[in-house]
């Protein structure tokens, strides 16, 4: 539309800054900034907002109780009045046809507000969710979407409506619609651009494979992104739809028998030198209204982007028991157990721009049984998070699995759909990513982000969801496990967010658990806690765990098997002990050379597991 729609842009990311939670919160304490609990009031406490709201709210309430409040019906005329002065009977006088100007401007706000909100309310609904589909799944959607968007933005919207009007009559609903569906590109670019970034971010990935379905990730995750720019967005084409509207009116181009505030402009101004006051009354209702919608829009922003402690359950949560959560049997030995992850002769390729294609994973073959320890170790670009990432159903954009097999509790998972696959993640796998901080959502609260996965997973209440979170917290040994649901991912340190996602990975019991790189970005004291953790969880609930690491001091602490993989392959399985002690691969033992030093190495867990109980 050349410049004759506005389109919006998104306020820039926040810093997620690693803090420890301040020691004054105590379990009781709601922080202010709840949007859930108090984003009226922190709009009415803005002077700026307060004061927008009032203003809109009067002019709405005023257009709709017109037949009330006007003195006469809008096309009551007497010449003998004509520009007669404001009256008891008339307070704003009458215009050149001895029409009520009062009556004219309620009446006049009806058509002029009602015509905005039906070009608003087609352009968002063609543009929101479109925008919303093609930057979420791009493909051919959104490359089509993409060409039609840019046909409509070339088009000059004063001009398209002027041809409208001679087209389809002089209706101004008619001619409001179009005007929608010229706007509805401004819509489609700021979703898309927004959904786009975001649908990369860590977060998104954590919650697809803690199970939730790209609706609620959408709802969710990607909308509360996507709501402060769509609300500044709708101040602006508001605005716009009203002004058009208003200059169509004051060209005469509108339904000229109805009363609105484009036309009383036109009458004023033929009528200018006479009675320039006329000019004041609807100039003064097209800009009230228009900086109301301005100054609200960006206070309503301002107001949902704050951040509080809203609680996963309005602020309130579960009150804490006493009870430690209830834990499995210990497993039996894992050798005499059935694989529980099985991946045989598995490649994964991903397409070049050339129309060829690249193999990044070739012919890997991988166990993991019952209440085992598996490390998949290599350095970086070895390809051991494609394997993960195979397993978990979540490979990124341009990569697929060209070949193999890959089992999950005997079920095959290799070309499964991702309704199928999302059934299995959560419940059956589950998974602990590297850089914690990056996989919450810096929106949502601890507490929140734990409980919407167990209420989508296992189908509990939210108050029995919002329990099993604390005592998921309490399992993880982290500290007033009430006041961390209430604290966004900003407001704890890397360890306790290590902790929060290892509790979001097992609030649903999985059989399977598959971490890449769990202790990267954390420092060695921190690491140690976290890999204790990790095995305690394991030997209590009988976990089969795929540890992704290239840090062999990890596997020799915790892992029972070890597969070393280089360049896409799998060059070497054995033992821990045999791996760390006794490598036969050369990519083994430049990978040991490159880490030992000549201190003796420390023994496998379980021997030092062994010589403690012996003790």
């Amino acid at each position: 539309m050349s410049g004759n729609l506005p389109t919006g842009a998104a306020a820039p990311p926040r810093t997620a800054h690693e803090a420890e939670p301040e020691a004054g919160a105590g379990p009781g304490s709601v922080a202010p900034g709840s949007v859930r609990g108090g984003a009226v009031r922190r709009l009415l406490r803005n002077p700026l907002g307060a004061a927008s709201a009032v203003v809109l709210l009067l002019l709405v309430v005023a257009v709709l109780l017109a037949p009330l409040l006007a003195p006469q019906a809008p096309d009551v005329s007497s010449l003998g009045d004509a520009f007669a002065g404001p009256d008891a009977a008339h307070p704003l006088g009458m215009d050149s046809a001895g029409r009520d100007i009062l009556s004219r401007i309620l009446y006049g706000g009806r058509n002029t507000l009602g015509g905005a909100l039906i070009a608003l309310a087609v352009a968002l609904a063609l543009g929101v969710p479109s925008g919303l589909y093609a930057g979420y799944y791009g493909g051919r959607f959104d490359s089509v979407a993409g060409w039609g968007v840019n046909l409509v933005m070339a088009l000059p919207a004063m001009v398209v409506l002027l041809a409208s009007r001679a087209i389809l009559g002089p209706n101004v609903w008619v001619l409001m619609i179009v005007l929608g569906v010229l706007a509805s590109p401004s819509f489609f670019r700021l979703v898309r651009g927004i959904v786009a970034g975001v649908r990369k971010e860590l977060y998104v990935d954590a919650a697809r494979v803690s199970g939730l379905s790209d609706t609620r990730i959408v709802v969710r995750h990607i909308l509360v992104v996507v709501r402060g720019p769509v609300i500044i967005q709708v101040a602006l084409v508001a605005g716009v739809a009203i002004g058009l509207q208003a200059g169509l009116e004051f060209l005469g181009v509108g339904s000229g028998s109805s009363a609105t505030w484009g036309a009383m402009l036109n009458e004023a101004f033929q009528n200018i030198q006479r009675a320039p006051l006329l000019m004041l009354w609807p100039g003064l209702a097209l800009g009230l209204t228009n900086g109301a919608l301005v100054l609200l829009a960006g206070a309503l922003r301002d107001v949902l982007e704050e951040r509080g402690g809203g609680g996963p359950d309005g602020g309130r949560v579960a009150p804490r028991t006493k009870e430690k959560p209830s834990l499995p049997a210990a497993p039996v030995e894992a050798g005499a157990r059935s694989p529980l992850l099985s991946v045989r002769g598995l490649t994964v390729v991903y397409g070049k721009p050339d129309g060829t294609r690249k193999q990044v994973v070739h012919g890997v073959d991988l166990d993991v049984r019952p209440g085992e320890i598996v490390g998949l170790v290599g350095e970086s670009g070895s390809g051991k998070t494609q394997t993960a990432f195979s397993v978990l159903g979540i490979l990124p954009e341009g990569g697929r699995i060209g070949t193999g097999s890959i089992t999950v509790a005997g079920r095959e998972v290799a070309g499964l759909p991702e309704r199928a696959h999302r059934a299995l993640r959560g419940g059956t796998v589950a998974y602990v990513p590297q850089e914690p901080m990056s996989n919450l959502d810096p929106a949502f609260t601890i507490g929140s982000q734990l409980v919407e996965p167990i209420r989508q997973v296992l189908g509990l209440s939210r108050k029995e969801a919002a329990a099993r979170a604390l005592d998921l917290l309490r399992l993880v040994e982290i500290p007033a496990p009430e006041r961390t649901m209430r604290l966004y991912p900003h407001e704890i340190s890397g360890g306790m967010a290590q902790r929060v996602l290892i509790a979001g990975a097992m609030s649903c019991d999985p059989e399977l658990l598959i971490a890449d790189e769990p202790t990267t970005a954390l420092d060695v004291l921190v690491q140690a806690e976290i890999l204790g953790l990790l095995r305690r969880l394991q030997e209590d609930r009988g976990l089969g765990v795929l540890l992704v690491t290239h840090n062999l001091g990890v596997v020799a602490d915790l892992c029972d098997r070890v597969a070393v993989m280089s360049d896409g392959r799998i060059v070497e399985t054995g033992t821990a002990e045999q791996i760390v002690h006794s490598p036969e691969h050369p990519y083994t033992r430049s990978l040991l050379g490159a880490v030992l030093d000549d201190a003796p190495a420390r023994e496998p867990w379980q021997q030092r597991k062994a010589r403690s109980t012996t003790v």
